[in-house]
C-alpha cells in the first residue's frame, strides 16, 4: 500500500477535528442545528488552513443519511453512510469541485451551471465547490451572478479564495462571507504532538516548535514540514536535525550575539557572525530569530508576568538578558533587525550586511556617563533660578522707563501672571532682564520676591473684578489724553506654567544685516519694477534680487554678488536686456564676487521679518488670545501665522 502524507491522512473529518478555527465552526454548527441554510458560502484565507476541509464537511452534514440510512441534515456527519465515504473519496455525483484556477473562463462556468438545473441523484442538496475563486475573468462571475443569487433550494454554493480583495463586491454582497485566520503557533505545536503521538514517532518538543514557527500559520504546511523531517531525522524528530533541515539558527548562538551586543563587545559580534558563516545558516534566519527572542525580552521588561514559558530552557536565559539590556536598547536592536532584513538583499554579501546590522546598535549604543553629560538636570543652563512669586501691586500713573535688553537665552520665563497680562514680546525681539516685571493694568509693576508660589488649588479667588480696568489697545491709549487713576490693588491669578513661559508663540530667525546705501535705494526700486512688469525670471531674477550696485554711470553699472554661481554671462545678458526695455539705457553690467550688505533680498527680507512680527504681536495682544491662554492653556501653533 502507497505511503499516505500526514497532511492528507489527517485531515478532518467532521467539526469537532478541526482545529484553529472554532469561530467558523461554531457558527455552521448553528446553522446547521437550527436549518438556517445559506445558499453561498465563501471562505477566505491564506493556504492551508482549512478551505478545502471545511467545504467537505458541509457537504457530508448536508447530505448525512446516518449509519441507518434515515439521517437528516446534521452539524455531525457520521462518516459511515454512503455519502460521506463517496464525499471523503472524491466521488459523490453532487458535489463538485471546479479549480478556478485552471477553469477561469466563461465557458467552464456556463458548463458548470448547465448542471443546476437537474435535481440531486444520490444526495440531498447538490454543492458546488468553486476553489480560487478570484481567478475567474469578470465574464465568468458575470455569467454566475443570476445563479448566484437565486439558486434553486437543492444548490448550494461554496467559495473559497486566499485573496478577496479580487473578489467583485457584487459576488460578495450574495454569499456568507468567512474568514479562516492562521493558526497560531502554540496551536499547531499541540496537533503536531498528536499527531505524531498517532504515528508513535517520539519527538522532541523544540523541534516541533521550531516546524509550528516555520510553518506561517499553515497547518498543512506544518504537517508537510513535519512529514520532511521525519524522512530527514529517519524516523526521529529532533531539533539538531529541524535546524539543519529548515535552515534554523541554533539558539544558543543568537543569545550569544544579544549578550555580545548587550555588553558592547563588537569583536564577540563579529566572531559569531563568522561562526554562522561557516555553519551556512541564513542572515534572513538569524535576524527573524533574534527579532523573536527581542520581542520576549521586551515583553519581560514591560510585564514580566505574561513572559514565562516553563517548556522552553531558554526563559531563564532571555530573563537575564532582559535585565542587563535598558528597555531602549531592547527596542532599538528589534527595529534594527526587522529593518535590516530589507536590506539584505541590497548588500554583495549578506553576512556583512547581517554584521553592519549588527554592529549599527553599537555605533548607536549610548556611550557610559553620556546621559550624565546630556541630562538636564546637570546642565548648569538647565538649573532652576528662582521663581520670582507674584505680590500685590499698585498702579503707577507714570510707565516704568523699558530695562536694557538681555539675550533671550538668559531669561528666567515668569511663573504667574496678571489677570490681564498680556502675551510676551516676540523671541527674536530683545526682552527685558530676568526676573521681567508682569506688566499689570496702568502700567503697574509687581516687586518680585524669591518665595515659591503656593499651588494653584491654595490660590484664593478673591478678586475684585470690578476693579479691572480694560487694556487699551496702542490706538486707544493715543486717543486718551492722560492716563487713568491708579487702580487699586489686585491680587494676581496663577496661570499654567510652560515651559517657555509663554504660548508656544514661534520663534523669527534674525533678519540677514543690511547697511542701507544711496545706490541700494536706486537698484531695489529698479529690481522691482522688472519684477512687477514680469521682465525677469528665474536665473535673472535671483541674480537682480542677490546682487548690490556699488556704482553706476550712464553707461556702466557695478554690481556684486556672493556665489559664482549667479554670475552667468546668459543672465547677465538677459539682465541687460531687461534694463533696456524697461528704459534705463543701454547699460552695461560688471559683476563681481565678493560680500554683499545691501541687496534686494536682504532688504526684503528685512521688510518681510518686520510684518511678521507686527501680526504676531496684533495676534499676541488680542484679548480672545489672551484669555484663552490665559484660562485654557492655549498655545499658538508655530507656524500657523501667515502674511496675505
Amino acid at each position: 500500500m502507497s505511503y499516505l502524507v500526514l497532511a492528507r491522512k489527517y485531515r478532518p473529518r467532521n467539526f469537532t477535528e478541526m482545529v484553529g478555527q472554532e469561530h467558523v465552526v461554531q457558527a455552521l454548527t448553528n446553522a446547521l442545528v437550527q436549518q438556517r441554510l445559506h445558499h453561498a458560502y465563501l471562505f477566505t484565507g491564506t493556504r492551508g488552513v482549512g478551505k478545502t476541509t471545511v467545504s467537505r464537511i458541509l457537504a457530508k452534514s448536508l447530505n448525512c443519511q446516518g449509519a441507518d440510512g434515515q439521517g437528516g441534515i446534521t452539524s455531525e456527519p457520521c462518516g459511515v453512510c454512503q455519502a460521506c465515504r463517496d464525499i471523503d473519496a472524491g466521488r459523490f455525483v453532487d458535489y463538485t469541485e471546479l479549480d478556478a484556477a485552471s477553469n477561469r473562463g466563461v465557458d467552464e462556468v456556463q458548463s458548470l451551471l448547465e448542471q443546476a438545473v437537474y435535481k440531486p441523484v444520490q444526495g440531498r442538496f447538490k454543492v458546488f465547490m468553486i476553489d480560487e475563486v478570484h481567478m475567474l475573468t469578470n465574464t465568468a462571475f458575470n455569467a454566475m451572478l443570476k445563479t448566484l443569487e437565486e439558486p434553486p433550494e437543492y444548490l448550494k454554493f461554496v467559495l473559497a479564495t486566499t485573496d478577496p480583495q479580487k473578489v467583485p463586491v457584487t459576488v460578495l454582497s450574495r454569499c456568507l462571507q468567512f474568514n479562516l485566520r492562521p493558526m497560531a503557533p502554540e496551536t499547531i505545536f499541540e496537533h503536531l504532538t498528536q499527531v505524531l503521538a498517532a504515528e508513535q514517532l517520539s519527538a522532541e518538543p523544540l523541534a516541533l516548535r521550531l516546524l509550528a514557527r516555520a510553518a506561517r500559520g499553515s497547518m498543512r504546511d506544518a504537517l508537510s514540514l513535519t512529514d520532511q523531517a521525519i524522512a530527514f531525522g529517519n524516523g526521529l524528530v529532533q531539533e539538531a536535525g529541524v535546524r539543519q533541515m529548515l535552515g534554523s539558527v541554533d539558539r544558543s548562538h543568537v543569545l550569544h550575539m544579544i549578550r555580545a551586543l548587550t555588553d558592547g563587545d563588537g569583536a564577540a559580534v563579529v566572531n559569531q557572525v563568522n561562526a554562522l558563516r561557516l555553519q551556512g545558516v541564513s542572515a534572513a534566519a538569524t535576524l527573524e530569530d533574534m527579532a523573536m527572542l527581542l520581542q520576549r525580552m521586551a515583553v519581560m521588561q514591560m510585564v514580566p508576568s505574561m513572559a514565562q514559558d516553563g517548556d522552553d530552557p531558554d526563559t531563564q536565559g532571555l530573563a537575564d538578558l532582559a535585565q542587563a539590556m535598558p528597555a531602549e536598547e531592547t527596542q532599538l536592536l528589534y527595529s534594527l533587525c526587522l529593518h535590516g532584513r530589507t536590506e539584505l538583499g541590497l548588500a554583495p554579501d549578506e553576512y556583512s550586511a547581517l554584521t553592519m546590522v549588527l554592529l549599527r546598535l553599537l555605533a548607536f549604543k549610548p556611550q557610559a556617563g553620556s546621559a550624565e553629560k546630556k541630562s538636564p538636570l546637570t546642565s548648569p543652563r538647565a538649573t532652576p533660578e528662582p521663581t520670582p512669586a507674584a505680590a500685590p501691586v499698585v498702579a503707577d500713573p507714570q510707565p516704568k522707563p523699558a530695562p536694557q535688553a538681555t539675550p533671550p537665552s538668559e531669561v528666567t520665563p515668569p511663573v504667574v501672571a496678571t489677570i490681564a497680562a498680556p502675551i510676551a514680546a516676540p523671541m527674536a525681539r530683545p526682552v527685558p532682564s530676568a526676573p521681567p516685571a508682569e506688566p499689570v493694568i496702568g502700567h503697574a509693576q509687581a516687586e518680585p520676591t524669591l518665595s515659591e508660589p503656593p499651588p494653584w488649588e491654595d490660590w484664593p479667588d478673591t478678586t475684585d473684578y470690578a476693579d479691572v480696568q480694560p487694556i487699551h489697545t496702542h490706538e486707544e491709549h493715543a486717543a486718551v489724553p492722560e492716563l487713568r487713576p491708579a487702580a487699586p490693588a489686585l491680587r494676581v491669578l496663577p496661570v499654567r506654567e510652560a515651559p517657555s513661559g509663554r504660548a508656544d508663540v514661534p520663534t523669527l530667525a534674525a533678519p540677514p544685516a543690511v547697511q542701507a546705501t544711496p545706490e541700494g535705494d536706486v537698484w531695489l526700486e529698479v529690481v522691482q519694477g522688472l519684477m512687477a512688469q514680469e521682465a525677469i525670471t528665474a536665473l535673472v531674477r535671483e541674480l537682480a534680487l542677490q546682487s548690490q550696485l556699488l556704482a553706476r554711470d550712464a553707461d556702466h553699472w557695478q554690481l556684486r554678488v556672493e556665489r559664482e554661481t549667479l554670475n552667468h554671462p546668459a543672465s547677465r545678458e538677459r539682465l541687460q536686456a531687461a534694463l533696456l526695455t524697461a528704459g534705463h539705457g543701454d547699460v552695461k553690467l560688471g559683476i563681481e564676487i565678493g560680500p554683499v550688505t545691501d541687496s534686494p533680498a536682504k532688504r526684503l527680507a528685512v521688510k518681510a521679518a518686520e510684518k511678521m512680527v507686527a501680526a504676531q504681536e496684533l495676534i499676541q495682544n488680542d484679548p480672545l488670545v489672551q484669555a484663552m491662554v490665559r484660562d485654557f492653556g492655549a498655545k499658538i501653533v508655530p507656524g500657523s501665522i501667515q502674511i496675505i
